[in-house]
C-alpha cells in the first residue's frame, strides 16, 4: 500500500503570486532572486559556498521549470533537464501570508476568515491584553511591544531583559505575539507557561499563534536563539489530512514544527530535531518504520527562521544547497508505490524589504515509484496536495482541492 510524504521547505516560494501586491509583495521571488544574486556574486561567503546556485536534483524533478512557469524567467544556475518528477506550483487562496494559513491549505482546508494582527504602532498590543498578561503570569512588566525583527528585538533589550526578567514581546505582519527569554535566567518552563496564558488571551483577538522564543548569552552582540522554540496555535480547521488519516486508523509521522502548527491535533507520533538536517535524519527515520499506507508531514524550518527573516541570502543558499544534497537519500528510502510532494507554505524573500514573509506562488514537486513525470499546471489552491495524497492513500476527500494524477 501507498505511502504519502509533504515535505515543506519552509518560506521556499517561487514568485509570481498574483495578489502580491495586496501585501505589498508585488515582484517578490524567493528562489529566483536567489539564483539571481547567486550569478552575480552576492551569494558568496568565504568558508559557506560561492558561484551560481547548484539545485542538480530538485532541478531533476522540475524545480527550474517551476521557477519559469510561475515567473516567466529562467533562473541562472538551473539546467532545467527533462524532469524525473511532476512539476507545477501552488496558488494560495488562504487569507494572509503566515505559517498556518499555508500549513493548513497544504493539508487541504485552505484558510477563510480574517486573521487577527496587531497595529504597526507602539505600543502595538492593546492595553488590557499587556495588563492582563502581566498580572495573570506574574511579571514585572514587558519589554518592546512592538513590530520588530527577531533577533534585533534582542539585541536591542536582551542586557535590560537580564536585569529585570521582564519578557521581550514582539510582532511581525503575521497574525503573532512573540515573546522572548532568556532560557537560563527567566527559565524555560516559565517561558512556556506565560505563552500558555499569553495564547489563551490572544484567542479573543484570532491571533494565530503565540510563539516562545528563547534564547541564551550574557551581553549585546552574544545573544543568541536557542533550537527550544514552541509555538502555540489556535485548533487548526476540521476535515484536515491528518485527522482524516487517523480516523481511518493510519499511521501518521509528523516531524519539525508540524505538531505546533496543528495544535497537536491528530498529528501522531511528533518527532522534533534541532535543525533541517536533525529533520532530514528524522525523515529517513520515518520511512524505514512507518508502516504501509501511513503518512509523513515534514516541516524544514531553517530556510525561514534563519535566513529569510534575516534577509541572509548566502545562508540561504547555502541551506537549499544542502538540502539538495541530501534529495538521493530520501529518494533511496522511499519504498515502491511511496509518493512524496515537495512544497512550501509561503515566500521570504532575503532580497526584500523589511522583514517579514512574501506572498507568492509555490512550488510543487512529486515524485515516487509510479509517479509519471511531468507537468501538473498551476494548482489553483495548495489544498490539491491533500486531494492528491488523499487519492493515493485511499482516503476520504476533503472538502476543498482537486487531485491530479500522482
Amino acid at each position: 500500500m501507498t505511502r504519502g510524504v509533504i515535505i515543506v521547505l519552509d518560506s521556499v516560494g517561487c514568485g509570481g503570486a498574483e495578489d502580491a501586491a495586496d501585501y505589498g509583495d508585488a515582484g517578490a521571488d524567493t528562489l529566483g532572486h536567489i539564483a539571481q544574486a547567486c550569478a552575480r556574486g552576492d551569494g558568496d561567503r568565504a568558508g559557506l559556498r560561492a558561484g551560481p546556485l547548484r539545485l542538480p536534483h530538485l532541478d531533476a524533478l522540475g524545480l527550474g521549470l517551476v521557477l519559469h512557469a510561475s515567473t516567466g524567467r529562467k533562473p541562472p544556475g538551473f539546467a532545467c533537464p527533462p524532469p524525473r518528477g511532476q512539476w507545477g506550483y501552488g496558488v494560495e487562496t488562504s487569507r494572509g501570508k503566515d505559517t498556518p494559513s499555508g500549513h493548513w491549505e497544504i493539508a487541504g482546508t485552505p484558510v477563510d476568515f480574517a486573521w487577527g494582527y496587531f497595529p504597526v504602532a507602539e505600543p502595538a498590543f492593546p492595553e488590557a491584553f499587556t495588563r492582563a498578561l502581566v498580572s495573570e503570569a506574574g511579571l514585572p512588566g514587558l519589554l518592546g511591544d512592538k513590530h520588530a525583527s527577531g533577533t534585533a528585538i534582542i539585541e536591542e533589550f536582551g542586557e535590560a531583559h537580564l536585569r529585570h526578567l521582564k519578557p521581550i514581546a514582539y510582532t511581525s505582519a503575521d497574525s503573532v505575539l512573540q515573546i522572548a527569554a532568556h532560557e537560563e535566567a527567566f527559565g524555560l518552563e516559565r517561558l512556556y507557561e506565560v505563552c500558555r496564558i499569553a495564547r489563551r488571551l490572544c484567542d479573543p483577538l484570532n491571533i494565530g499563534r503565540v510563539i516562545a522564543r528563547p534564547f541564551v548569552g550574557e551581553r549585546r552582540g552574544e545573544f543568541a536563539r536557542t533550537s527550544n522554540r514552541k509555538d502555540f496555535s489556535i485548533p487548526p480547521l476540521p476535515g484536515n489530512l491528518l485527522s482524516r488519516a487517523m480516523a481511518a486508523g493510519r499511521e501518521v509521522v509528523t516531524i519539525g514544527k508540524i505538531g505546533d502548527i496543528f495544535a497537536h491535533r491528530d498529528t501522531g507520533l511528533e518527532l522534533k530535531g534541532k535543525s533541517n538536517d536533525e529533520h532530514v535524519d528524522l525523515l529517513l527515520q520515518a520511512l524505514r518504520d512507518t508502516a504501509e499506507g501511513g503518512f509523513i508531514f515534514v516541516n524544514l524550518v531553517d530556510f525561514d527562521t534563519e535566513y529569510g527573516h534575516r534577509r541572509d541570502v548566502a545562508g540561504y543558499a547555502a541551506c537549499l544547497e544542502a538540502f539538495d544534497a541530501r534529495l538521493p537519500e530520501i529518494r533511496s528510502a522511499m519504498r515502491a508505490g511511496d509518493v512524496a510532494v515537495i512544497t512550501a507554505d509561503h515566500g521570504n524573500d532575503p532580497t526584500w524589504k523589511g522583514y517579514d514573509h512574501t506572498r507568492e506562488h509555490t512550488p510543487i514537486l512529486a515524485f515516487g515509484d509510479g509517479v509519471t513525470p511531468g507537468p501538473i499546471g498551476a494548482r489553483a489552491s495548495l489544498a490539491d496536495i491533500a486531494a492528491t495524497l488523499a487519492d493515493r492513500l485511499g482516503l476520504p476527500e476533503g472538502k476543498h482541492g482537486e487531485a491530479w494524477r500522482a
